[in-house]
């Protein structure tokens, strides 16, 4: 009869043999922008993604609400 097969963590993530490594991914750059920047003085910013539209709202408590 078979018995389950059993593995630690490291194991399980370990590398097989013979395969390859290749260099490191280039690193991304990520843009920051401020809050004021997005909205230009105002409270609401339409985003449109893949054919939908959010909605960035800042609140009256200066918090900021995404909505689709």
């Amino acid at each position: 009869m078979n018995r389950p097969l059993v593995m630690t963590s490291a194991q399980a993530s370990a590398r097989p043999a013979g395969t390859l490594t290749l260099g490191a991914a280039p690193e991304r750059r990520t843009r920051t922008l401020s809050s004021d920047e997005l909205l230009a003085g105002g409270r609401e910013l339409v985003i449109r993604h893949h054919g939908g539209e959010y909605v960035l709202r800042l609140t009256r408590n200066d918090k900021l609400i995404l909505t689709k």
